[in-house]
């Protein structure tokens, strides 16, 4: 027996470090992209702003958790370094999502289903379709996430994953729908015992810590009502426009009235559900919802539904009662998905890794390895070329456009409140704010992009000094 618990133990270490590795190998790519996505740009703006002292949301803005920024501010906004922290991350993912899938699928016969599993989510963590190469606030939170799960269905623990439920949520405030999910599954699991009362009580009290905490943060340094402003209020405008139908979110409704009635159904069938299934079921109910919830279709949304998604994968192996029911509502999700985000399956993933190949090997240039992920991204380097070698000191430039790393590659402080246009343009205070930190900071150069609008403000004490591509640069003169 202990021969084999040895051998079973080894197969588990070689598995975990085979996944782990592949996972690296499918993410190696993304350390080496260029500075081209958007959101990463805004990210790494506000990250060096808080290494000068800049205050979160009251002097640099997102609207986002803080907890993205600062792990950008610790990294010095360097992209390497948050690509690899991105990937070490996942890896823990991994490994923490193996064991968890291990303690659902115990079967004394068959002990393969966490091997499946874990490969599902490790290929489609690691793979470029669902954008898992790009550091985005998903990538960070689904480790906490995971071991939350396991914590609760293994080690019976509630106020820990309440903590690490806190923590995600604090990365992007969608961790909310899975608190909602685990606490769902514990109301129904203990809904005949008089335990279920605490065990709600003690991971809502675990959720509510580090949130608190770093509300007193911001209390302190006189910005607790622009975090509540940026990370909540903001965020309802944001989650409204694209529900409507009309003048009312009407989707959303719709949308929470499926939810509500899948949880009714899985309620009323608790007794002759087993509790593997009921979490999991319940988990890709709500994360589902989360996927689709702003009814934006932004591709790395999708990554908080692989957990779920492939833990029903492994149930229709285990759940022999439910099997076909399972597989209906596996195929039916990954339809929706496929649909609703535009998933390009075999050419996404394909191109990615023959473009960073032929790049390594000397069979594309630089430039055209830039363009590859957006046509505008070479134009971006280029205008760094011509303004870095121009800057001495403290000298500063102003862009007008939506390509926040432009300031990420002249490596300088962005001068105002709202990095990009469309923030400029979209909060009420916007255009003040931003035309106040110009006269205060005086860029010595303001970068307009063709494609953003016509610009808001003076431009008496500029002079044009050049067109490059889709943009024009004004140098100041005074």
């Amino acid at each position: 027996m202990r021969v084999l618990k040895a051998l079973q133990t080894s197969k588990q270490f070689w598995f975990v470090t085979f996944t782990t590795f592949l996972f690296f190998v499918l993410r190696l790519p993304s350390l080496f992209e260029p500075l081209w996505y958007g959101d990463e740009g805004i990210y790494q703006v506000i990250g060096n702003s808080l290494n000068h002292n800049k205050m979160l949301y009251s002097q640099i803005f997102d609207n986002k958790p803080p907890l993205l920024y600062w792990i950008y501010a610790i990294l010095q906004s360097d992209q390497f370094a948050v690509r690899l922290a991105s990937l070490i991350v996942g890896a823990l993912a991994i490994v923490m999502f193996f064991f968890l899938s291990k303690h659902l699928f115990k079967k004394p016969n068959n002990n393969s289903i966490p091997y499946l599993t874990t490969l599902i989510f490790t290929l489609l963590f690691g793979l470029p379709l669902l954008e898992g190469n790009i550091a985005n606030a998903e990538n960070f939170m689904l480790l906490p996430i995971i071991a939350s799960a396991f914590l609760l269905v293994s080690r019976k623990k509630f106020f820990v994953p309440g903590l690490l439920l806190g923590i995600a949520f604090l990365i992007k405030i969608v961790a909310i729908f899975d608190l909602a999910a685990f606490l769902v599954f514990c109301f129904i699991l203990n809904f005949d015992s008089l335990k279920k009362e605490l065990k709600l009580s003690s991971i809502i009290a675990g959720f509510l810590l580090p949130i608190f905490l770093v509300g007193l943060y911001f209390l302190f340094n006189e910005a607790f009502l622009d975090f509540i402003r940026a990370t909540f209020v903001s965020n309802i405008s944001y989650v409204n426009y694209h529900n409507k139908i009309g003048t009312l979110p009407s989707l959303l409704f719709i949308k929470l009235f499926a939810l509500g009635t899948f949880i009714s159904y899985v309620f009323i069938k608790r007794k002759q559900i087993n509790p593997s299934s009921l979490f999991i079921l319940t988990w890709l109910a709500f994360s589902l919802f989360n996927a689709f919830f702003s009814q934006r279709p932004y591709t790395h949304y999708l990554l908080v539904l692989i957990p779920s998604l492939s833990l029903v994968a492994g149930l229709i192996f285990f759940d022999k009662k439910y099997r076909k029911i399972i597989a209906i509502i596996f195929l039916i999700t990954i339809i929706i998905a496929i649909k609703g985000f535009g998933i390009r399956w075999s050419s996404k993933n394909f191109n990615y890794y023959q473009n960073f190949i032929s790049y390594v090997a000397g069979g594309k240039t630089t430039i055209s390895y830039q363009a590859s992920f957006d046509h505008n991204t070479p134009s971006d380097y280029e205008i760094a070329r011509f303004i870095k070698p121009k800057l001495i000191g403290n000298d500063t430039i102003f862009v007008w456009g939506n390509n926040a790393q432009l300031y990420q590659l002249v490596e300088v402080v962005a001068p105002t409140k709202y990095i990009v246009a469309y923030h400029i343009t979209n909060y009420k205070d916007g255009e003040i704010t931003t035309r106040q930190g110009i006269e205060k900071e005086k860029p010595k150069f303001i970068v307009i992009m063709s494609n953003s609008g016509p610009f808001p403000f003076p431009l008496v004490t500029y002079s044009k000094k050049i067109d490059i591509n889709n943009a024009s640069i004004y140098e100041k003169t005074l």
